[in-house]
């Protein structure tokens, strides 16, 4: 298993995962998000590789203070393996050597085994609304 910085020379893998995953959604392009996170200085996305092959994603960012965690995403052959937690880790030091104090996730309240696997790994439910608002 390797896991390194993705470029946009991964993008078909990635979106292609993204979509088997079940994260991506008709009003959101994916390819816009990732473009977004490989160009911006405070953000980056991970890749995990299995023979070369990408096998999991995390997209993450962090604005001076918050870390954000976005697009956990691991290939159906390689859940259960540990990869989820491991890019996990990635993503965390990652915003732990950018002085982040904090970090969040929004997972979708149906989404129980992705609740449970964030519950194994600590996280807790911050009791806050989330709301958005289209700028485009």
């Amino acid at each position: 298993m390797r896991i390194s910085h993705l470029t946009s020379a991964d993008t078909e893998a990635v979106i292609s995962l993204w979509h088997q995953a079940g994260l991506t959604r008709p009003w959101n392009p994916p390819e816009r998000d990732l473009q977004r996170a490989l160009d911006g200085d405070t953000s980056t996305v991970f890749g995990g590789f299995v023979d070369e092959r990408l096998v999991g994603t995390v997209m993450v960012g962090e604005d001076g203070h918050r870390g954000w965690i976005y697009y956990l995403a691991v290939d159906e052959s390689q859940r259960g393996t540990g990869l989820g937690r491991q890019l996990m880790t990635v993503a965390e030091d990652w915003l732990r050597q950018r002085g982040a104090v904090k970090v969040q996730l929004m997972v979708r309240s149906a989404n129980e085994a992705v609740l449970g696997f964030y519950d194994h790994l600590g996280y807790e439910d911050a009791d806050v609304q989330v709301r958005s608002k289209w700028l485009v």
